[in-house]
């Protein structure tokens, strides 16, 4: 009896020790058809531990005791699935993989919720982190090729202008003191500041592109549209990425991303992006290339988990770019209506000088002003999820700065005009939005939420003529203009203020109806309030007491100061009615009264014939929207989507930007435009047509016009006339192309490299747009021609280990311009923003 006694404890105890170490994790892997899938890897993520799946597609795996952990779940030719697990589970797992090449149902966030984004009754376009690093898409600009609906315009960094259907920002030079019609977000923070969209992604997970007026579901108001951007977020489950591309013009790009946990409820990640190129034009002057890149970029966060329901992630970023650029090259040449003597030809002769090429896409540049684009860019941000009731209260608190360092010879040529244009910014942001967002009953679900900003700015610029000034700046024939020394080293010193103040609450409720019916209300309520200063003083020069020699020096530059300071409210709405007529249909239609604020001109104003500021120009009226939209998102037969959306906006006075042709006035001006309309149509589509071909497409239609705008500034050609305006109305607005698309395609096919199960692809995408103004006032000298870039990628993909792709961009070296505009003085010349030539490299990349 002891014997068997002791046997008995001795099996117990045994069994114990088993069940308290073994710890296995059961489990079913199948298909999206539901069939048993044999031989799936199934691997604990970050060790050796491995298994295999049987006939009936079941497993068993140790733990080892080892929690939280990440089962990577892989098989050729499906998508490799990941699950976190925080405790064991009591029945086996069931997991569903789909094939690599099935169109993935995407979630997206954009309505404070996760939701299939073809059942959001909104125009939104996604780009997945890896769809973006795989065409090579690793700022805005790049992404305007993979979403044609998107227009991004960048002279520098400073003016740079996103728009989404041709509305948003003014086009352009950048104003301080107006608002953006195109939000960005990043992680839920606000930035304020256009020029973040010309920085590099940091471990970008998704970025959804919405398109229409957002004001009901974000916390500053947009106008046109958002940009969505969510970044990886910390885990518990170690892991790191590293990809490194090489390129012609020595294109230096690294990526690095490290994450795991720093404690049972505290997990961290950490990333790093850096970017370096040659220039793409030369300077004769210099005898080096100047557009370059140089950025670097690191984000850390933080996540602390205290209880199930509550997540708190606090992140912080910094990103430098250094670039010797972004020079303009010389593009051309208009006749204005002025004096022979007057014209830039007759100008440059006299001055016994030559444009060092006569072609834009010589890429020769002879600039004797050094061009700097130095900006830093960063902030931190406490973010807070946790869930109450059916729903999520979400508070995301942030600061933020911009400082802005440039240089740039805005007369774009060796000569001495302007020997110094230079206008450092510093700028920095404070916001808080809280919002609430669940189920509210059972036919009731939506998004309640306040938002608050405040941000300063201020700028302190220096523009200083040199000895070439005298013959530009020339407006009659008196030889004082020759008077030696009298312009050279003249110049004005500007300080520019602006502090800007936001508040608002916002909601948007989801009402069912019906199962399929669903009717979508918004409003918002918003208080905006502006206070500007500007002054600038005149310096340098000829040193003279003589009336005559005065008034030639002040009618280059004069002294000019004043202030403006404008609050005002808006109640705005919107509502939606969309109808799910089967599973493959859903239909919506919306209409949505919104504004963008009122704002004031902080870069100097025009003078009348007497010297004086226009005062009025000081302050700009709001926009007032009205937008029409309806849409159909469609799945016409498996692994395939096909949505088609229509709009029509009104905006009454429109804020458009004019360049002046007053030295003075620094980046132009900003007036308001009777009323303009967008309308057109957009087309997105996505095929799967085997496990081996994907094809991708999207197109817009777009018909952008003045309705009314009298008082529009001359075009370039008409500089000189007896008039001060010009009524366009009816004319096109700028930057916007009538036709634009993108068509894209990857043929695939599984493989194996250095042992790594994977995918080898062929992937070519192109992009095209039709010509497009370049001028508030269309100038027949300022069309941009329409162009096509193609591009392509070859290599082996694989979800760990080595990845490798050689990879060409716009591989028929097609010349075209992104930006044509005129020189400072409106002489004739005018200047182009280049595309960039063929350029291809190879990026390795490796997971693990």
């Amino acid at each position: 009896m002891k014997n068997s006694t002791k046997n008995i404890l001795t099996i117990l105890s045994f069994l114990t020790f088993s069940i308290s170490f073994a710890q296995n994790i059961e489990g079913v892997v199948k298909t999206s058809e539901n069939i048993p899938l044999e031989a799936a890897n199934i691997v604990i993520k970050g060790t050796t531990s491995n298994t295999t799946s049987d006939q009936n597609g079941k497993f068993s795996i140790d733990s080892r005791g080892k929690l939280p952990l990440t089962l990577l779940v892989q098989y050729v030719g499906y998508k490799t699935t990941e699950i976190e697990l925080t405790d064991l589970p009591i029945t086996p797992l069931q997991i569903t993989i789909k094939e690599e090449n099935e169109l993935i149902e995407v979630v997206v966030s954009s309505r404070r919720r996760i939701e299939k984004v073809q059942d959001v009754p909104i125009a939104v376009s996604v780009i997945t982190g890896k769809q973006a690093e795989q065409t090579g898409a690793f700022n805005v600009n790049r992404i305007k090729e993979l979403v044609p609906s998107v227009q991004l315009y960048s002279s520098n960094p400073r003016n740079t202008g996103i728009n989404i259907r041709s509305l948003g920002s003014p086009f352009g030079l950048t104003n301080d003191g107006i608002d953006p019609g195109v939000g960005f977000y990043v992680d839920g923070v606000y930035y304020a500041r256009p020029a973040a969209t010309t920085l590099d992604f940091i471990d970008v997970e998704q970025i959804e592109v919405l398109r229409g007026p957002q004001g009901s579901l974000f916390g500053k108001n947009t106008t046109s549209g958002a940009f969505n951007i969510t970044t990886r977020k910390p885990s518990f489950t170690t892991g790191a990425d590293f990809e490194v591309s090489y390129g012609n013009y020595a294109f230096l790009q690294a990526k690095a991303s490290v994450t795991g946990a720093l404690g049972k409820k505290v997990a961290g990640r950490i990333s790093f992006s850096g970017t370096q190129r040659d220039g793409l034009i030369d300077n004769v002057a210099t005898g080096r290339p100047t557009n370059s890149l140089n950025n670097q970029g690191i984000r850390g966060q933080l996540l602390f988990t205290p209880s199930e329901n509550t997540n708190i992630i606090l992140a912080a970023d910094i990103t430098t770019q250094r670039p010797d650029g972004y020079a303009q090259v010389a593009a051309g040449v208009a006749p204005t209506q002025r004096a022979g003597y007057r014209q830039f030809n007759a100008i440059i002769k006299d001055l016994n000088y030559q444009l060092p090429s006569q072609n834009a896409f010589d890429r020769k540049i002879d600039h004797d002003t050094p061009w700097r684009s130095g900006q830093d860019m960063g902030g931190i941000s406490l973010n807070v999820d946790t869930k109450i009731g059916s729903g999520t209260l979400t508070s995301t608190t942030a600061w933020r700065f911009w400082n802005w360092d440039p240089s740039n010879d805005r007369d774009f040529t060796g000569l001495q005009v302007l020997a110094k244009s230079q206008n450092p910014t510093r700028q920095t942001q404070f916001t808080q939005e809280v919002r609430y967002a669940g189920q509210l009953t059972s036919k009731l679900s939506g998004v309640v939420g306040a938002f608050f900003i405040d941000q300063t700015s201020q700028t302190n610029g220096t523009e200083e003529s040199g000895n070439a000034q005298w013959r530009f700046s020339q407006s009659s024939t008196s030889p004082l203009w020759k008077t030696p020394g009298l312009f050279e080293g003249y110049g004005i010193k500007t300080d520019a203020r602006i502090r800007a103040s936001s508040a608002a609450v916002f909601g948007q409720v989801d009402w069912a109806i019906t199962e399929r019916l669903h009717v979508l209300p918004g409003v918002r309520y918003n208080f905006d309030k502006k206070d500007a200063h500007y002054s600038r003083t005149t310096y340098g020069g000829l040193q003279t007491t003589d009336p005559a020699l005065l008034a030639l020096k002040k009618s280059v530059y004069s002294d000019q100061s004043f202030a403006s300071n404008t609050d005002n409210t808006d109640f705005s709405g919107n509502i939606t009615v969309s109808y799910k007529a089967s599973d493959k249909i859903n239909a919506y239609a919306t209409y949505a009264k919104s504004y963008k604020p009122v704002g004031v001109n902080v870069a100097g104003l025009p003078t009348d014939s007497k010297g004086l500021p226009l005062l009025d120009l000081a302050v700009i009226k709001p926009e007032k929207v009205n937008h029409y939209e309806v849409g159909v998102k469609t799945s016409p037969f498996k692994n395939s989507i096909f949505n088609l959306t229509f709009f029509n906006t009104e905006i009454k006075d429109f804020q458009t930007n004019v360049q002046a042709a007053e030295l003075g006035v620094n980046r132009g001006y900003l007036a308001n435009a009777d009323k303009v309309r967008v309308r057109g149509a957009e087309l997105d589509a996505s095929f799967v047509f085997s496990q081996h071909l994907t094809v991708n497409a999207a197109a817009t239609y777009t018909d952008a016009k003045y309705v009314k705008f009298t008082n529009a500034p001359l075009p370039l050609e008409e500089t000189g006339a007896p008039v001060a305006f010009k009524d366009v109305s009816g004319t096109e607005l700028p930057g916007a192309s009538k036709w634009a698309g993108s068509l894209g395609g990857e043929l695939s096919d599984h493989a194996k490299f250095f042992g790594n199960k994977g995918k080898i692809f062929l992937a070519v995408d192109s992009y095209a747009r039709s010509e497009f103004s370049s001028s508030p006032s269309a100038s027949k000298y300022l069309v941009v021609p329409g162009y096509a870039i193609f591009n392509a990628r070859l290599g082996f993909r694989a979800s760990d280990g080595l990845s490798v792709q050689f990879w060409g961009r716009n591989l028929l070296n097609k010349d075209y311009y992104e930006q044509l505009l005129p020189a400072g003085g409106n002489s004739g010349q005018y200047a182009a923003v280049l595309g960039d030539q063929r350029t291809y490299g190879i990026t390795l990349k490796y997971s693990l």
